[in-house]
């Protein structure tokens, strides 16, 4: 089974119904559901995503919303090792710097996001949930 580390933004056009993310974003947790893959994201992900739906729903619609995502994923944890990697990347963006050194310290393979530019840096492979769905079809 493939374990994969999903970015927030993967996490948000699901959560959100982020038109024209959604229907790749709930191909993508379908296929977490079905047990089929595993998604991983970090544990600073929640945090992220509780202030970017707060500003859509309310304060109970979003956490039920955070703890449906909980039953769907594995959430890893950001440490010191992995703040000290990202502060001293080449990543132009500290958070998604963050994301992969989470991705890579937990030996994951496969990063899926939206964001591809930022991930350029990447020694593993980045590809989006639509890209990741198609790749399956082949």
């Amino acid at each position: 089974m493939d374990k994969i580390f999903i970015d927030t933004d993967i996490c948000f056009d699901l959560l959100s119904a982020r038109k024209p993310f959604y229907e790749s974003a709930a191909g993508l947790f379908s296929l977490a559901e079905e047990n089929k893959i595993t998604l991983c994201i970090s544990a600073h992900s929640f945090a992220t995503l509780d202030y970017l739906l707060n500003k859509m729903f309310t304060g109970y619609q979003t956490r039920a919303l955070l703890a449906r995502l909980k039953v769907l994923v594995k959430v890893l944890a950001v440490n010191d090792k992995i703040i000290e990697l990202a502060l001293t990347s080449d990543f132009p963006d500290f958070e998604d710097a963050m994301q992969y050194y989470t991705a890579i310290d937990n030996g994951i393979k496969l990063i899926i996001t939206r964001n591809l530019r930022d991930y350029r840096k990447a020694e593993i492979p980045v590809i989006t949930a639509e890209g990741y769905i198609q790749s399956l079809k082949k």
